[in-house]
């Protein structure tokens, strides 16, 4: 039978590791500690940070595989699941980790701010591949965290590890950021198959099944994670994705605007609306004028 393990808490994911616990809601893990073992998939309740230090291929996320290289840290938050496909030789882990539960980060900055490192909600296959220099800065911050546990528990010290987690965070986002500058020819074959898919979407009847296309229909299409595809788009572009999607909407509907026969209504159903009015209130918005006034002004 496939084994399967659900760690609610870090006590659990502790002892799956041969780690002892020395707080509560917050751990470092080095993955040599641990016992051989045979693959298994592993839900979690928790937010992890792994910092894969050797090749150990084909692990699965949610429907993704990944194999991982040494030097990649992936993020995973609560409801997610790994899966790891060999469930029959035996595999060391090896390379670190940082872990902590919800309850950590509860009434801090970091709590307040943590829907803002979307990384957390990227594929695997989008995980951040790091320099020696970045990599050896993760780990000093996990060091730091790591020294933090060993003092006694006192007042100051869910504040101290947060912060400390949410400068290890803040550097990620700059890693992040460079990540995709340096894939800067990759992310435009992205663009221009994004805008593909777009003109697709328009002369398909999609519009009519579907309705508008949204953010996450493009990423799925493109085999992106909403997010990752979300944050690449407003890096190479300026523009959010919705933004971009909008624009597209916009020069499509110009082309038809000028198409006598058609009604404005017609051309918001053609386009995906629901409602005409809904067309309006955004061609407006956008060119300054409704459909019907740019008609008559071109």
């Amino acid at each position: 039978m496939e084994k399967e393990y659900n760690f609610k808490t870090i006590s659990e994911y502790n002892s799956f590791n041969n780690h002892e616990t020395l707080h509560p809601l917050v751990s470092v893990i080095d993955f040599s500690k641990a016992k051989k073992r045979t693959g298994s998939k592993m839900n979690f309740d928790l937010y992890c940070i792994f910092l894969k230090d050797v090749k150990c291929g084909d692990l699965k996320y949610g429907r993704h595989n990944y194999d991982y290289q040494e030097g990649t840290l992936v993020f995973v938050s609560p409801g997610q699941t790994i899966d790891v496909e060999n469930k029959v030789d035996l595999y060391q882990p090896m390379g670190h980790g940082l872990v902590f539960h919800p309850d950590l980060i509860r009434g801090t900055s970091l709590g307040k701010a943590l829907s803002e490192y979307h990384f957390f909600s990227y594929h695997t296959n989008e995980a951040l591949h790091l320099s020696s220099k970045e990599r050896q800065l993760i780990l000093d911050l996990f060091e730091k965290v790591k020294s933090e546990l060993e003092q006694s528990i006192d007042k100051h010290s869910k504040k101290l590890i947060a912060s400390t987690v949410e400068l290890l965070l803040n550097y990620c986002d700059r890693f992040y950021d460079r990540q995709f500058i340096t894939r800067e020819t990759a992310n435009k074959g992205v663009l221009e198959h994004f805008e593909e898919l777009l003109n697709g979407y328009f002369k398909s009847e999609k519009p009519y099944s579907i309705g508008l296309p949204s953010v996450a229909y493009c990423a799925e299409q493109l085999h992106f994670s909403a997010n990752y595809f979300g944050d690449l788009i407003k890096k190479e572009t300026g523009k959010t994705a919705q933004e971009f999607i909008q624009e597209k909407i916009i020069n499509v509907a110009k082309d038809k605007i000028f198409e006598r026969d058609r009604s404005v209504s017609e051309i918001a159903y053609e386009l995906g609306f629901r409602y005409p009015q809904h067309f309006i209130r955004l061609f407006k918005k956008r060119v300054g004028h409704t459909p019907n006034e740019y008609r008559t002004l071109n």
